[in-house]
């Protein structure tokens, strides 16, 4: 049994996608972050830096296992249950590539800039151009990748894919469209349209 701490977040509903998509048994323990549940001790037991998600393994050796970070619960998941990563080092290494990409690139610009104009936009537009502005490029990337490839890795339906579909399909979020992106676009449909993409996003609401 997997336990899930999320809420519905871009980073929140990559891990029960990533459950459905592995066959994991897992049971969602949702976070009210309003509510500042992510800050309460029993919580910061499991994730120290008290943002969502984290998860509880029970079914791997010298379980409990707590995990914390999306990328690295993924690739947790992945590496354990034996799927949605590239096989031998190269293909590892190219899951994990653009995994981590998604985590340290659109992930935190698509973030930055959703904050800025959800707040005051009018006072700060440098920064709204400059995480809009990286924003864009990492969407031109991805469709410039799928212009050769089925799926990011090069490989197949992987956990690189699933990070960067949670957060894509939020463009809007960013001030962001697909308009002229036509390639990312369709791939963002075939990933919505998977039947355990549709259930991990219904089994957290």
């Amino acid at each position: 049994m997997l336990d899930i701490h999320t809420a519905p977040t871009p980073n929140g509903i990559k891990i029960p996608i990533a459950a459905e998509e592995l066959g994991i048994p897992y049971r969602v323990i949702r976070l009210h972050l309003a509510q500042g549940d992510q800050r309460r001790p029993e919580y910061l037991a499991i994730n120290p830096n008290g943002r969502i998600p984290a998860v509880v393994d029970h079914d791997v050796p010298d379980g409990p296992v707590p995990v914390f970070e999306s990328g690295a619960i993924l690739l947790h998941l992945a590496e354990t249950r034996g799927g949605l990563i590239g096989p031998g080092i190269a293909g590892r290494a190219a899951t994990m590539g653009w995994l981590f990409l998604q985590v340290g690139g659109l992930g935190p610009n698509f973030g930055n800039a959703g904050h800025f104009l959800s707040g005051a936009p009018e006072a700060n537009p440098h920064a709204i151009m400059r995480f809009q502005g990286e924003a864009r490029r990492h969407l031109q990337v991805l469709d410039t990748r799928l212009a050769s490839q089925e799926w990011l890795d090069g490989h197949g339906y992987s956990v690189a894919d699933i990070a960067h579909f949670c957060w894509v399909r939020s463009a809007s979020y960013a001030g962001l469209t697909l308009d002229g992106m036509p390639r990312l676009a369709e791939w963002t449909a075939r990933i919505a349209a998977r039947p355990a993409v549709r259930r991990g996003l219904a089994a957290i609401g």
